[in-house]
């Protein structure tokens, strides 16, 4: 499969704190990549190096081919690469619908007829179309994650980037999360999801990577990156032979 993104040898400090340190990352078209992580691993920081929220100090970052390092949040938003934020940020004083057209006609430049049409598709695959009217602030977290989910569609993204989009949420909410993600995938959307709840990630994602001190621990099939003694050692405090 040919490369979306790809990062090369990407660095990133705060002060005298190295968050990410040369690293090297890519995701095929239509891949779905599962990130993995302890606190202050640099996960989160890596999203928002991708997204454009932060530039690096060294290395560079490419979309489809073309370099992208030093290129505008909104810009990267109209090429295709869209973010969901940990917490959800909704606009609580607007409705469940008019916060999905708003990252339809900013996110993607889409007309009114066209927002209105794919905000109404995306409230039945996010499954929010009961909630359609009610002011964004009043839904459940669960709603809210869905929220944010459907407004980064919205962009009509190529790639989707999910930070802890499953947090805080309960078994059964966290199956339909993963069942809507799984349909997303099918659409043909490439994905990289950070996420602590594992089971959900491998239940989605074609491959893992676990990062330590913002370097590759370790890359691969999902079940071979969980079952690996570096991963053991640092994520459970297994030391293995």
């Amino acid at each position: 499969m040919a490369t979306l993104l790809r990062l090369d040898r990407v660095s990133k400090a705060f002060g005298s704190l190295q968050v990410i340190d040369e690293l090297s990352l890519h995701v095929a078209r239509g891949e779905a990549l599962g990130v993995i992580g302890p606190n202050g691993a640099g996960k989160t920081t890596m999203l928002n190096l991708i997204a454009g929220r932060l530039r690096p100090d060294a290395g560079s970052v490419s979309f489809d081919g073309k370099d992208i390092t030093r290129a505008a949040p909104h810009d990267r938003c109209h090429a295709g690469i869209a973010l969901t934020y940990q917490i959800p940020h909704p606009f609580g004083g607007m409705t469940v619908f008019e916060n999905i057209l708003v990252g339809a006609t900013h996110g993607s430049l889409k007309s009114e007829r066209d927002a209105y049409a794919t905000g109404v598709a995306l409230l039945e695959l996010t499954g929010l179309a009961h909630t359609a009217n009610r002011l964004a602030g009043s839904l459940t977290l669960l709603e809210r994650k869905r929220l944010e989910l459907a407004r980064a569609l919205a962009t009509s993204p190529r790639l989707l980037l999910l930070d802890e989009i499953a947090g805080g949420l309960t078994e059964g909410e966290v199956h339909e999360l993963v069942s809507v993600i799984n349909q997303i995938r099918v659409g043909g959307v490439s994905i990289i999801w950070i996420e602590h709840i594992v089971h959900a990630l491998r239940s989605v994602v074609d491959r893992l990577v676990a990062l330590n001190f913002g370097r590759t621990l370790v890359e691969g099939k999902p079940d071979e990156v969980m079952a690996s003694p570096e991963v053991r050692k640092v994520f459970l405090g297994i030391d293995v032979e």
